[in-house]
C-alpha cells in the first residue's frame, strides 16, 4: 500500500504539507527532455511548491555504465533512490551526482524504468519536465592543473572526473521548465570572479599563483555546472539555481579545491544580488533581476561549522539578505551523529541539520546539502529525509554501504 507524505512526516518526526497535485500530460518520442504533451494543468491558488535537493550518488565509474544499468528496472540503487523520492514527493527536484548523457537518455530511463514504477510500496511519480546540460567533469584541460608533472587523468579535467560527465546533474520537474530563458555558466572563467580566492603555490613567494597565466586564461570556476532553470508556477517564474561544488578536500596545501569552493558558492551569492560581471554560456551579462523569486539548491559541499571548507563559505548564502534559511532537520540525522560519535563528537553544528552521512574519523557528519528560497517565497514546512534505525523507512538510507546514498533528500516547501 502506497504511504502518504503525512505518513513520511511521521516517520521523520517532522510536520509536512499535503502532496501537491500531479501533472497531467502525455509521451513523445525524442531526445526532449520535456514530455508532457497536453496542457500543464496549475495548481489551485495558493497552493505549495516543493522543492528538493539530492545527492543520488547514481554516478557510474564508465561512460555508458548508467544509461546500462537503468536500461533494466532490476538496479537497487536506482530503485532505492526512486522510492526515496517517491516518499517524498518533490514537484521540483534537482539530483546531483548523475551522469550527464547527451539527449536525456539516461533521464528518460530513470524516469521510466524507476520513477513511473511503484518502489517498495510507494506511488509513481511523473516528472514531465526535465532540464540536463553539459557538465565540467572529465573534460580535459590540457593542463597540468595538480602540478604533478603530467597531463591527464581527473585530476587536470575542469571538474574532477574519469570521464565526461561523470558526476552531473539533471533537474525534473512537475511545472513547466522555461527552456528558452534557462542559463547554463559551465564556460565561466575562475579568474573572471572578482577577488577570486586563486589557489596559492606555497613553494613560492608569489601569491595565488597555483595556476599559470595561461592555466588561468582557461580554468572554469564551476567544477560541474551552475544552471538558472525558470520554472514556471502558474503565473509566476521561480528561478532554480542548482550547482555542485567541489568538495574541499583531496588537494594539499594550496587548497585548491577549498578556494574552488568557497568561490562556487560565492557565484550564487552574487548572482542574486544582480552583479554584472556574470556571463552565461550564451555571452548574456549580469545576474538575476532584484524582484526575482529564487530557490537556490544543491550539494554545497560546506558546513557552516564543521568540516573542511573555507570559513565563511555556505554563509554567503545563509547570511545573504536576499535569502532564506528554512533549517531542514530530522531525528535520524541527531541520532546518527550520536550513535557513529567519533569525529560527530566534537562538532558545533546541530546534527538535526546533518544531510551527509560521512565517516566518522573524519570528517564526520556534515550538513552538505540546501534548499534556499528567496526572502519572499513563504516557507511552508522543510525536512530531511533521514529516518531514525526503528523506522521501517530507515532500510533506505541505511549506513555504509548504503542502499542509496551517503546524502539524504532534502526539501523545503514554499507558497510562491
Amino acid at each position: 500500500m502506497a504511504i502518504s507524505r503525512a505518513a513520511v512526516a511521521v516517520a521523520t518526526s517532522l510536520v509536512l504539507l499535503a502532496p501537491a497535485t500531479a501533472v497531467a500530460g502525455g509521451r513523445h518520442p525524442g531526445p526532449h527532455p520535456d514530455r508532457g504533451a497536453r496542457p500543464y494543468q496549475p495548481h489551485h491558488h495558493g497552493a505549495t511548491v516543493r522543492f528538493e535537493t539530492f545527492n543520488a550518488s547514481l554516478n557510474r565509474a564508465g561512460a555508458g555504465e548508467l544509461v546500462a544499468d537503468l536500461s533494466t528496472r532490476d538496479d537497487a540503487q536506482a530503485a532505492t533512490v526512486a522510492e526515496i523520492v517517491q516518499r517524498t514527493r518533490p514537484d521540483v527536484l534537482l539530483l546531483n551526482e548523475f551522469d550527464y548523457v547527451p539527449g536525456g537518455r539516461a533521464v528518460d530511463l530513470f524516469r521510466d524504468n524507476y520513477l513511473e514504477v511503484g518502489q517498495g510500496g510507494a506511488r509513481p511519480i511523473h516528472y514531465p519536465h526535465a532540464f540536463v546540460a553539459p557538465s565540467n567533469t572529465g573534460v580535459p584541460s590540457g593542463h597540468d592543473l595538480d602540478n604533478n608533472g603530467a597531463v591527464g587523468g581527473g585530476n587536470d579535467a575542469y571538474g574532477f572526473g574519469e570521464f565526461p560527465g561523470q558526476y552531473g546533474m539533471v533537474v525534473l520537474s512537475r511545472y513547466p521548465i522555461d527552456h528558452r530563458s534557462a542559463r547554463t555558466f559551465q564556460h565561466f572563467r575562475w579568474a573572471d570572479l572578482p577577488g577570486a580566492l586563486l589557489p596559492d603555490d606555497p613553494a613560492t613567494p608569489a601569491p595565488a599563483d597555483w595556476y599559470s597565466p595561461a592555466e588561468l586564461r582557461d580554468v572554469r570556476l564551476s567544477s560541474k555546472s551552475h544552471w538558472d532553470v525558470p520554472v514556471r508556477v502558474g503565473r509566476r517564474t521561480v528561478h532554480f539555481l542548482v550547482s555542485h561544488p567541489t568538495p574541499p578536500t583531496f588537494d594539499g596545501t594550496e587548497d585548491r579545491n577549498g578556494t574552488r569552493n568557497h568561490d562556487e558558492i560565492r557565484f550564487w551569492a552574487d548572482y542574486v544580488a544582480g552583479r554584472r560581471y556574470i556571463y552565461d554560456d550564451r555571452g548574456r551579462h549580469g545576474g538575476l533581476p532584484r524582484h526575482a523569486s529564487f530557490v537556490i539548491a544543491g550539494d554545497q559541499n560546506s558546513d557552516p561549522r564543521d568540516g573542511d571548507s573555507v570559513p565563511g563559505a555556505i554563509q554567503q548564502l545563509l547570511e545573504h539578505p536576499r535569502v532564506t534559511d528554512p533549517r531542514p532537520a530530522s531525528a535520524g540525522g541527531a541520532d546518527a551523529a550520536a550513535r557513529q560519535g567519533g569525529a560527530n563528537l566534537t562538532h558545533a553544528s546541530d546534527p538535526r541539520l546533518d544531510t551527509a552521512d560521512f565517516a566518522d574519523t573524519a570528517p564526520g557528519n556534515l550538513r552538505a546539502d540546501y534548499v534556499l528560497p528567496s526572502r519572499h517565497l513563504r516557507v511552508r514546512g522543510a525536512g530531511v529525509f533521514w529516518p531514525v534505525p526503528s523506522d521501517p523507512l530507515s532500510r533506505l538510507t541505511g549506513e555504509y554501504p548504503f542502499p542509496s546514498s551517503d546524502h539524504r533528500a532534502v526539501w523545503v516547501d514554499v507558497r510562491p
